[in-house]
């Protein structure tokens, strides 16, 4: 039987390329999404096509207090779709971007990139617990940024930077369940965050490129394939561990 993995927000961006890996290393997936229904079943479509069974639910992963309900239906999934009881991986990745200087930084953008970057992470994987397969594991996606600072992410950056604090402590006190906890820390990556600009602002791209060891910005498949490695037996003896997939971003 395929072991199942389910990421947040996989249905665009680098979750849509995560969710596909995953059925490459033949892992059956389900996806969250907000509002982009259409998108989301043409990703499970695309797992599909890879011989894994796949299955979209939504997901605000703002809204801590529809996560009971959440759960709830992905243990039906489980049942109806999978005809099993237990995730193996789990994968936070949904996000949004907030760009501003620090100075400038409005409280209400602030409480929103908490709730959905920090809060939701937190409260998300508590709830997920009971349905994590003993020996799985978590993956959180944090961001170079946390590592090197960029004018204008002071509030994203900063969770990022409690994303990978709490990943230690997850990894602490879930190693007696064999739970593995790691984070992937993506560099400037050619997607729709942040308004596209990395891949649509030619200019932007090639200082980027200019300032990564390995001379490009990166692309989805650079992520998604990392991801799927941490969410296989090959990575057994990996946790608590930061990866920074970035080309080597300002070293």
């Amino acid at each position: 039987m395929s072991k199942i993995a389910l990421v947040t927000g996989g249905s665009r961006g680098l979750g849509r390329n995560m969710a596909i890996s995953l059925a490459q290393k033949g892992l059956d997936v389900i996806i969250t999404y907000n509002s982009k229904k259409d998108e989301a079943e043409e990703v499970v479509q695309q797992i599909a096509n890879q011989g894994q069974q796949g299955a979209a639910l939504q997901l605000n992963v703002s809204d801590s207090s529809s996560f009971d309900a959440f759960w709830q239906q992905v243990a039906e999934t489980l049942k109806s779709t999978f005809k099993t009881e237990k995730l193996s991986y789990l994968v936070n990745n949904a996000g949004t971007g907030y760009h501003a200087p620090f100075a400038d930084t409005a409280e209400e953008q602030f409480d929103s990139l908490v709730n959905i970057h920090f809060k939701g992470v937190f409260f998300l994987t508590q709830k997920a617990l009971p349905h994590l397969a003993d020996g799985g594991g978590i993956i959180n996606i944090s961001s170079g940024l946390a590592r090197f600072s960029q004018p204008g992410y002071a509030a994203y950056a900063s969770m990022k930077g409690a994303i990978e604090t709490l990943t230690r402590y997850q990894a602490k006190e879930l190693g007696s369940r064999g739970i593995k906890v790691n984070v992937v820390a993506p560099g400037a990556i050619e997607t729709d965050f942040g308004g596209g600009a990395v891949r649509d602002n030619a200019q932007l791209n090639a200082l980027l490129a200019s300032q990564t060891a390995l001379g490009r910005v990166g692309l989805p498949d650079d992520i998604g394939s990392v991801v799927a490695f941490l969410c296989t037996d090959d990575a057994k003896w990996i946790t608590a561990q930061r990866i920074e997939v970035s080309g080597g971003m300002f070293l």
